[in-house]
């Protein structure tokens, strides 16, 4: 298909799947959970921190670990104590775990104390054309203090070093893409829509190969940004939304 109807048939599934009814079956019902905006933006970063895997598991477990702090993260990591975190022993989330969890916490703390917090990182590391810098940043700011476990350092990802780093990428989009279906949160107001770039996955990656606007073989930043022109030219001011269309093609679709 050309140009022009390769578009028409994207945003008739952007707008088939960007509805308050994604939530259902997402790991953004987490964050969904709350009103108050560092709620909504700490939950959402541990949720897409363990989201891989079974979505349902993904859910449980990011439910999970907002009980543990008692249902309200923001306030949790700003004034836990050292007996506050032994209640996380037994949490695992595949490879994360009560001892990754704890780290995660401390690092949060760090941040919301003296770097105003993850969108403080975020927006003050943005460049012109993309996130790709404040996503390195970031996980430099996360593992900054003197004493931090080694081990969690992977649960971060890196596009300088080549990864996807979808995770990130996704609870971006919900961070600061507005819809006005309910879905995305769109809270933090001073990084653009523009600069966000897909969450690719096998979902979305194995669909934007079949429509011919993804070439590279591996799920790498290089495929990330081989992609983002493309779904920039389809739609300059939202890119991301086009990866309701290629998720929901690859997961919902009966093709």
């Amino acid at each position: 298909m050309n140009k022009e109807q390769l578009k028409n048939y994207l945003d008739e599934k952007v707008e088939k799947y960007n509805q308050v009814e994604f939530i259902e079956s997402d790991p953004i019902q987490i964050p969904h959970i709350f009103s108050k905006k560092e709620d909504i933006e700490i939950s959402g970063f541990l949720a897409a921190t363990i989201a891989w895997g079974n979505r349902k598991m993904i859910i449980r477990n990011s439910n999970r670990m907002m009980e543990l702090m008692d249902n309200s993260p923001s306030e949790f990591i700003l004034n836990h104590s050292e007996k506050d975190l032994k209640s996380f022993t037994g949490f695992v989330h595949r490879t994360f775990n009560s001892d990754d969890l704890t780290q995660f916490v401390k690092s949060l703390k760090n941040l919301y104390q003296n770097h105003g917090g993850l969108e403080g990182v975020f927006t003050k590391h943005q460049g012109e054309q993309d996130l790709k810098n404040a996503i390195y940043e970031l996980k430099n700011t996360f593992f900054e203090q003197e004493g931090y476990l080694q081990r969690s350092t992977k649960h971060i990802s890196n596009p300088l070093k080549g990864s996807a780093a979808k995770r990130i990428n996704m609870y971006l989009r919900w961070m600061v893409r507005k819809d006005n279906k309910g879905v995305d949160f769109g809270i933090w107001k001073d990084i653009s829509a523009s600069k966000l770039s897909i969450p690719l996955d096998v979902h979305s990656g194995r669909i934007a190969r079949e429509l011919n606007m993804l070439t590279r073989k591996q799920n790498d930043w290089k495929s990330v940004a081989e992609l983002d022109t493309q779904l920039r030219k389809l739609d300059s001011l939202d890119p991301v939304k086009y990866d309701f269309a290629l998720f929901g093609i690859g997961v919902f679709d009966d093709r």
